[in-house]
C-alpha cells in the first residue's frame, strides 16, 4: 500500500444467515420431546419436600455406613473375582462371536444383502435388549449363578462390539482388497489378508471398552441373581448392613478404576 492511499474505514460486515422457520417435522419432534419431558417431571413427583427428605435419608445412610465394615473381605474378594471372571469370559466369547456377525453385517463383506439385513437385525436386537433383561431370561433358563451372567454378557457384547466392528470394516480402503482379488485370492483370503488386519487396532480398542462395560454390567447382573459381587451388595442392602455395603462399593470402585487405567495403558500401545 502506498502512503497516498488511505485504508478503508468501513469494514465489510457479513450478516449472519437468516434464521429459517422450523419445518413441520421439527415442530413435531420438539412438541414430542416437550410432552415427554413434562410427563416425566409429573411422573417423578418432584417437590422440595421430597428432595429435603431425600437429603436427610442420604445423610442417615452415610452416618450408618461410615466407617465401612471390612470384616468379610475374604467373601467380598472372592465375589469380586467371580465378577471379573464373568466379565472376562463373557467378553472373550462375545468379541469372538462379534467378528462373524460384523462380517455378515458389513456391506463390503456380506455375501448377500438379505444376509446383511438379517445380521444387522440380530445385532440390533441383542443391543436393544438391556443386559439385565438378558440376565433374567438366562436365570430362568439355566438357574442362578455366574453362567447366567456370562451368557447375558456374551449377547450384550455382541450387540455392542459387532456394530462398531461392522462400521470399521466398511471404512476399510478397498485398495488392498482389490489387489488381493486381482491376484486370484478368494473372499476368505481377502478378509483375513486385507480387511481384518486393517481393523485390528480399532477392534482391540473396542474390545477393551467392552471389558470395562462388562465389569460394570457384571456388578449389576448380580442384583438379579446372576452371580458376582452384586449378590453380596444386594444382600447387604436388604439386611440394612450399610457399613458392609459401603465396603463392597469401595471394592467395586477400586476394581473398575484400576482396570480402566490398565485398559488405557494397553490402548495407547495398541493404537
Amino acid at each position: 500500500m502506498s502512503f497516498s492511499e488511505k485504508p478503508s474505514t468501513t469494514a465489510q460486515i457479513t450478516a449472519p444467515p437468516r434464521f429459517k422457520a422450523p419445518s413441520l417435522f421439527v415442530w413435531i419432534i420438539l412438541l414430542g420431546f416437550a410432552s415427554f419431558f413434562i410427563q416425566g417431571l409429573m411422573a417423578a413427583d418432584l417437590s422440595l419436600e421430597r428432595l429435603a427428605k431425600g437429603v436427610v435419608n442420604l445423610v442417615t445412610f452415610l452416618s450408618l455406613s461410615i466407617p465401612p465394615d471390612w470384616g468379610d473381605m475374604d467373601v467380598v474378594a472372592w465375589a469380586m473375582l467371580e465378577t471379573l471372571n464373568m466379565a472376562i469370559v463373557g467378553v472373550t466369547f462375545g468379541v469372538l462371536l462379534s467378528i462373524p456377525f460384523a462380517l455378515l453385517a458389513s456391506s463390503n463383506t456380506a455375501p448377500h444383502p438379505l444376509v446383511r439385513s438379517i445380521a444387522r437385525l440380530m445385532i440390533a436386537t441383542m443391543r436393544t435388549i438391556p443386559d439385565l433383561i438378558w440376565a433374567l431370561i438366562f436365570v430362568v433358563a439355566v438357574g442362578l449363578g455366574p453362567l447366567a451372567g456370562i451368557l447375558a454378557i456374551i449377547l450384550d457384547t455382541i450387540g455392542f462390539a459387532a456394530r462398531f466392528f461392522s462400521e470399521r470394516i466398511e471404512e476399510v480402503k478397498p485398495g488392498p482388497s482389490q489387489a488381493l482379488t486381482a491376484s486370484g485370492a478368494g473372499r476368505i483370503s481377502v478378509i483375513f489378508g486385507a480387511i481384518l488386519p486393517e481393523t485390528l487396532a480399532s477392534m482391540s480398542a473396542t474390545s477393551l471398552y467392552s471389558v470395562e462395560k462388562a465389569i460394570r454390567s457384571a456388578v449389576t447382573l448380580g442384583l438379579v441373581g446372576a452371580g458376582g459381587i452384586g449378590v453380596e451388595l444386594s444382600t447387604a442392602m436388604r439386611l440394612f448392613q450399610y457399613d458392609k455395603a459401603l465396603a463392597i462399593i469401595l471394592v467395586i470402585l477400586i476394581a473398575v478404576i484400576g482396570f480402566e487405567h490398565l485398559s488405557n495403558a494397553i490402548r495407547k500401545r495398541v493404537i
